[in-house]
């Protein structure tokens, strides 16, 4: 055991004699004071400074006077990629954390030393208003944990000056915090970093403020993004640069332009000192394109773009950041009815187009894309003159008419009325349909109107032209009864021919209708009183052909007798009496109907007949 003491003594005057030298700076102390106090009582809950004197598999042991030495678990020396930072003849700082002396043996604890010096730290920063550093180590409920040498709580309202939604992404990073609470005895510490960011915020404000005025260009950090702007830390104050001040050209938000972070140069559109409100452009830092507009694009130019958006009624094109034009849905086409500009272009499309108005006051140009090609319609009345015969195929039917297409793009219309000349067709897909081939004959081409007429019927030419020399007045004529009116008879002479027999010219029938005394399909004989191939009109009449009639019956049986010519005036009274009687006799009668079981012939044998037995018994 005395060999033990002589050999710790030993050891520890060693120590002592490299602690002596590796104290250059400061005056070696006395040799002996050294030894004295190497003697010294140890008691628990002391921290004592010693010299490390051996490491093996599990500890540390260090020399830490009064002929002691302590152990100190090994995994306080590790760190944490596993490495051992220790080694021997280093000097520690350890907390004695217990001593047996029946087993002589000491246990040390380097961390709790090193806390219970963190905790004065703590204690001196606090009451010094002071500030300490410390590590974010992990996401916690309600905020964030910090190491500071123990573990702190940094609550989420005291992280940043503005709310942080990702808390995770500050996990690492040392920042300087402030010391708001702290117990020793419960182990808590309550740490602000939002602290320490309003007192520089507020030095910077002042600085700031004081050459802050409106027109000054200024350089800041972008610090939030919305959807109508984007907040710049101009130092100490935020000012909005709004989304219709980022760019001349379309934005469609912030965030195409700009990301938290960001340092941009702005200028200071207004001011308000007492609400400290600051309005931010950036565009205004460049000339408006506008200004020179009307000299870049004059009408008639030329020019490529990109459409950018579009409306029901048109798009628009961006010729240059900042300059947009408009190309309305009717000057997209020559030929085609654009009503959906969608079904023709797309956000994002480059197109070519001509300029066709502009005025930079208003910031409006107004833009063509089919000027960019020539207009068919200047060509198409001389390709096709009035008269030319064409043939196409029926592109579209509809309540007025057919459409036939001629040339690319460029549709003729041949109007109900102009289908045929007889035939009265209440829609034309009686008589066509889609995809028929058919022949027409150009009739009109208005150019300005864009409007090509075209004529089926007028390929032959038109029967009511042959009316007055087929049917002349005078003529007898026999048709079928096709419509019955209050006014009178229509009667159909050939296909498309049609005459009629008005009331007042069908005869005597007693109060009868003539939907009593004729039938529909009746096949009549009248006269023709009169035509008008340009009203399309032919007046008939069975009046006036019975009247002829019976005139030639008697003018026949007149001619027939001997000695009429020296009749007497009885004679000649006579006569007439029997006229008067004939004429009362045929009003009786049914006007005549041409048929199968009367025909014309025999009523006008069996009347002649009726005629001569009265004369013979006068």
């Amino acid at each position: 055991m005395e060999n033990f003491q002589s050999q710790d003594q030993e050891q520890v005057k060693n120590n002592l004699n490299v602690q002596a030298e590796h104290s250059d700076s400061e005056v070696q102390p006395d040799m002996g004071d050294l030894y004295e106090q190497s003697f010294k009582k140890l008691h628990e809950g002391e921290v004592h400074r010693g010299l490390v004197v051996q490491i093996d598999k599990e500890s540390v042991m260090v020399d830490i006077g009064s002929k002691s030495e302590g152990r100190i678990p090994l995994s306080e020396f590790t760190d944490e990629a596993g490495q051992v930072r220790v080694e021997v003849g280093d000097e520690v700082e350890a907390l004695l954390v217990r001593w047996d002396e029946e087993d002589d043996e000491i246990i040390l604890s380097k961390e709790k030393a090193a806390k219970i010096k963190v905790w004065e730290e703590i204690s001196r920063i606090y009451n010094e208003d002071g500030t300490i550093e410390g590590r974010v180590t992990a996401r916690v409920k309600g905020g964030l944990s910090v190491d500071i040498g123990v573990t702190a709580f940094l609550p989420g309202s005291q992280v940043d000056l503005r709310p942080i939604k990702n808390l995770e992404s500050l996990v690492g990073q040392t920042f300087q915090f402030k010391i708001l609470k702290y117990n020793k005895r419960r182990g808590n510490v309550v740490l602000s970093r939002r602290a320490i960011l309003e007192e520089e915020r507020a030095r910077l404000k002042n600085t700031t403020m004081a050459g802050l005025s409106e027109g000054s260009v200024m350089e800041g950090v972008i610090k939030n993004i919305t959807e109508y702007g984007v907040f710049v830390d101009l130092g100490g104050i935020d000012g909005l640069l709004h989304i219709t001040d980022m760019s001349w050209g379309r934005i469609g938000h912030p965030s195409e332009l700009f990301k938290i972070g960001d340092r941009i140069k702005v200028k200071v559109l207004s001011f308000d000192r007492d609400r400290e409100r600051v309005s931010l452009g950036l565009k205004q830092l460049q000339e408006d394109p506008w200004t020179k507009a009307e000299e870049k694009y004059p009408v008639g130019t030329r020019v490529q773009g990109r459409v950018v958006s579009l409306a029901d009624y048109g798009a628009f094109v961006e010729v240059e950041e900042g300059i947009e034009g408009l190309i309305h849905v009717s000057e997209m086409s020559w030929t085609r009815k654009v009503r959906n500009p969608a079904r023709l272009l797309s956000v994002g499309d480059l197109v070519e187009c001509v300029v066709l108005n502009i005025d930079a006051s208003q910031k409006r140009i107004s833009l063509g894309m089919k000027q960019v090609e020539p207009n068919p319609w200047d060509v198409v009345a001389e390709k096709y003159p009035v008269g030319t015969i064409i043939e196409g195929k029926i592109k579209n039917i509809t309540d007025f008419g057919i459409f036939i297409g001629i040339d690319e793009g460029i549709d003729g219309l041949v109007h109900i009325s102009d289908i045929s000349w007889t035939k009265r067709y209440k829609h034309p897909s009686e008589a066509f349909k889609k995809g028929d081939q058919v022949r027409a004959v150009v009739l009109n081409i208005e150019k300005e109107n864009e409007r090509f007429s075209l004529g089926i019927k007028q390929i032959e030419p038109d029967p009511w032209e042959l009316v007055p020399a087929k049917y002349p007045v005078g003529a007898r004529v026999t048709g079928t009864v096709t419509n019955i009116t209050d006014f009178g008879l229509f009667i159909e002479l050939e296909e498309g021919i049609e005459g009629l027999v008005h009331v007042s010219e069908v005869g005597r029938h007693k109060g009868k209708s003539l939907r009593e005394l004729y039938s529909l399909g009746d096949v009549i004989s009248a006269k023709v009183i009169n035509a008008s191939v340009a009203e399309r009109k032919i007046g008939l009449s069975i009046r006036r052909m019975k009247k002829d009639e019976e005139q030639a019956l008697y003018s026949d049986y007149l001619s027939s007798r001997p000695g009429a010519a020296t009749s007497s005036l009885g004679e000649q009274l006579q006569q007439a009496l029997s006229r008067a009687a004939l004429q009362e006799a045929e009003a009786n009668k049914k006007p005549e109907v041409l048929n199968s079981d009367s025909p014309a012939e025999e009523q006008d044998e069996d009347e002649r007949a009726a005629m001569e037995g009265e004369a013979e018994e006068d």
